[in-house]
């Protein structure tokens, strides 16, 4: 399974949205921010980052950083109250 990475990219004017299908795979459009994430093979990532930023309508691009963020929590504990409310069934 390919390791696959996020990429945001801010755009002038969202019809040239759709153009952004051959460089990856579109997951959201944000009509009111005005930016595309599109996720792609993470080996490619640079080469992509590169090609997207020389586009014409293209503002900026970055890259997510949720591959690389511990989701991993040590040391969580519940809170006292909250495990009370759990166990009565609130």
């Amino acid at each position: 399974m390919n390791e696959r990475q996020g990429l945001i990219i801010y755009v002038h004017q969202l019809k040239h949205a759709k153009s952004l299908r051959k460089y990856g795979h579109v997951n959201f459009i944000s009509r009111r921010l005005k930016y595309v994430v599109i996720y792609c093979n993470r080996d490619e990532i640079e080469t992509l980052k590169n090609k997207i930023q020389r586009l014409p309508f293209v503002k900026d691009v970055v890259e997510s950083y949720r591959p690389f963020v511990k989701n991993e929590f040590e040391n969580a504990k519940p809170d006292k109250a909250k495990e009370y409310d759990y166990k009565i069934g609130l």
